[in-house]
């Protein structure tokens, strides 16, 4: 005999048990990004030995091309992965380092299904999905103290399809 499982809605209350149900809901913790982005912070628990790391939802606003560049970013204490939940691509912005500021950055299209893990330290752009819904799945650092640095370029850099 074959016993049927009804599929239910899945919610954060009835998943408990289990683990943690990570969306977008409730109230965004705060907007970065200068603005255009809305983080729904530490959305997952994960222990790890010496710290932890976290699971964050990101909901960003959706950016045209051409795209103005005009600061980086870099995370001294922590790697970052962004993992789209879509199948639309966004834009990567990358630099190496130089002496503590950040040299040229480069850019890239990602495809469908690519996500990317920046290094501790690297210094990349903000968020930047080309359509909405702009959500992300987000693995970074959780913990206390300042985890970021940006770095205003002297003349902002035009991004081009």
């Amino acid at each position: 005999m074959t016993v049927a499982l009804k599929l239910r809605p899945l919610t954060s209350q009835v998943f408990a048990p289990f683990g943690d149900v990570i969306e977008v809901s409730g109230n965004a913790d705060k907007y970065i990004n200068q603005g255009n982005c809305a983080r729904y912070h530490d959305r997952a628990l994960l222990d790890f030995n010496g710290g932890r790391a976290g699971i964050s939802v990101f909901q960003s606003k959706a950016f045209s091309l051409p795209i103005k560049l005009e600061m980086v970013e870099r995370h001294p204490d922590g790697s970052q992965a962004f993992l789209p939940l879509s199948d639309k691509p966004f834009v990567v912005v990358v630099a190496s380092d130089e002496d503590g500021i950040p040299a040229r950055p480069e850019a890239f299209k990602t495809t469908p299904g690519q996500g990317v893990n920046y290094h501790r330290n690297t210094w990349h752009g903000v968020l930047t999905p080309l359509h909405d819904p702009g959500l992300f799945a987000v693995v970074d650092r959780i913990g206390s103290g300042p985890n970021l640095e940006e770095y205003w370029f002297p003349e902002p850099f035009m991004i081009m399809d």
